[in-house]
């Protein structure tokens, strides 16, 4: 397990001075690449070895978001590695040990060279000690596409969503499909499903549903295949 301690900046606040979705996704990202910086098998290995890992999934549930100046314990374990695949939980907890968020996540690790999926080197499987799956209820890492999908205006991948892997970073999907939100969603849980990663110059072509609570974002290609799916609900008014 590994943990760090931050306070919530105003940078990663909203218009109501609480921290963003977006942001806890970058606290648990970060958080998960402190950890393997600090075990020796981060960026630098990867990109020595010509790996990457993938995200193909996530589940984000939120029961209140902290304010600005707050202090918060952030952690993440790796609990189980099967094939190609890795499963990693997170969770940001305020300073009285109470839970806000937590998260279950599906990661691929990819060869690079040879483009395809690819298992765990010595050094990692050395290097990372698994701990408990967090209980919590996961649900498929499968997002079913309603039939009915309204197009919205497409727009191109900028410099500022590409990360190191040199595509689009997972957490600006989850900003992109935000923009479909109607006013005053409070969203309570969030679920990405990532299909192929988008590159600099790609043009998104976003489609959109929203039911009673959710609403639903299919970022595809111009041909309609999508990059990612992502699922936004709220519960009820008990999000703080």
């Amino acid at each position: 397990m590994y943990s760090f301690n931050s306070r919530i900046r105003y940078s990663e606040t909203d218009c109501e001075g609480k921290i963003t979705l977006t942001s806890i996704l970058d606290y648990f990202q970060d958080c998960s690449t402190f950890h393997s910086e600090e075990l020796g098998v981060g960026v630098e290995y990867l990109t020595e070895q010509e790996l990457a890992w993938v995200l193909t999934s996530w589940q984000l549930d939120v029961s209140s978001y902290p304010k600005m100046g707050e202090t918060v314990s952030v952690k993440t374990w790796p609990y189980g590695f099967q094939g190609f695949f890795g499963y990693r939980n997170f969770t940001m907890e305020d300073e009285k040990g109470e839970l806000l968020a937590y998260a279950n996540s599906v990661w691929v690790l990819l060869d690079l060279k040879r483009a395809r999926p690819t298992k765990l080197t010595r050094e990692m499987k050395e290097a990372y000690q698994l701990s408990p799956q967090l209980p919590l209820e996961c649900d498929s890492r499968k997002i079913q596409l309603p039939e009915h999908l309204e197009k919205m205006e497409s727009f191109p991948v900028h410099k500022y969503h590409i990360d190191t892997n040199q595509h689009v970073n997972n957490g600006k999907y989850v900003s992109m499909a935000q923009e479909y939100l109607p006013p005053g969603f409070k969203i309570s849980k969030m679920r990405a499903e990532y299909r192929k990663a988008a590159v600099y110059g790609d043009i998104i072509c976003p489609f959109m549903t929203a039911e009673q609570g959710k609403v639903i974002v299919n970022l595809a290609d111009e041909a309609g295949k999508p990059y990612a799916i992502v699922e936004l609900e709220e519960k009820d008014d008990s999000i703080r």
